[in-house]
């Protein structure tokens, strides 16, 4: 349920606003139980999201590291590399 919470932190270039909004959601998803709310949490579900969303990227922009900037093609890679040896069949 959470594959969509990556690290979004010191890329290059930046994070979305789409992959802010994509792990906002799962977030909340994960600490309701629901991947879709009722009717009557609906609003209350929206409205968290949101604020997770301006959250976290508040989070990402008073950040500060010394790490030169990943590369988001080469982390997917190393990602894809190590999914190919654990699935490997």
């Amino acid at each position: 349920m959470c594959r969509n919470i990556r690290t979004l932190h010191n890329f290059e270039p930046p994070a979305t606003q789409d992959e802010v909004h994509a792990a906002a959601l799962q977030f909340v998803r994960k600490i309701s139980g629901s991947t879709k709310p009722s009717v009557a949490n609906q609003a209350a579900f929206d409205e968290a999201v949101v604020e997770i969303a301006a959250t976290t990227r508040h989070l990402l922009a008073h950040l500060t590291t010394n790490a030169p900037p990943k590369d988001r093609e080469v982390e997917a890679a190393k990602a894809r590399a190590r999914a190919e040896v654990r699935y490997a069949r």
